[in-house]
C-alpha cells in the first residue's frame, strides 16, 4: 500500500504543478479573478494532500487499516474538492454547467477533515513513540 500512496502522491504532486502553472500562464486570460483564485485554492488544496500522502506512504507512524483509510479518504477528498473548484472555476469555458455540482465541494472539505481526524486517531492508537 505504500508504493501506492508514494506514487499517488507524487501523481497528484505534479498535476497539481501543472494545473498551477497552467491557471498562472493559460487561465488567467480565460476567467476572472476570482475564479483565478479559486481555481488556485484547489491547487493549493490537492498540492497539500499530495504532501500528506508522501508523509503518509513514507513512514509507519499509521497501521496499515489507518492508512488506507485515510487514503481513500483524502483522494475522494480531492476529488470532491479541488475536482469541483477546477469545473466551478472555468465554468464559463465549459457547456457543462458546473454549478449543478457545487455541493459536492463542501462534501470534498468535510471527507479531508475526517480524513485528518482518521489518521489522529491512528496516531493516538499507535503504539510507536
Amino acid at each position: 500500500m505504500n508504493k501506492t500512496i508514494l506514487v499517488t502522491a507524487t501523481i497528484l504532486g505534479i498535476f497539481g504543478i501543472a494545473l498551477g502553472a497552467f491557471a498562472a500562464h493559460g487561465l488567467e486570460k480565460l476567467i476572472n479573478e476570482d475564479a483565478l483564485t479559486s481555481f488556485q485554492t484547489g491547487v493549493r488544496y490537492q498540492l497539500y494532500h499530495a504532501f500528506l500522502l508522501l508523509i503518509i506512504g513514507s513512514t509507519n507512524f499509521l497501521g496499515s487499516t489507518a492508512k488506507k483509510q485515510v487514503f481513500y479518504l483524502i483522494i475522494l477528498g480531492l476529488i470532491c474538492f479541488s475536482g469541483s473548484i477546477y469545473g466551478l472555476s472555468t465554468n464559463a469555458l465549459s457547456s457543462f454547467d458546473f454549478k449543478q455540482i457545487a455541493l459536492i465541494t463542501p462534501v470534498g472539505g468535510l471527507l479531508f477533515i475526517i480524513g485528518w481526524l482518521r489518521m489522529l486517531i491512528g496516531i493516538i492508537k499507535s503504539s510507536t513513540d
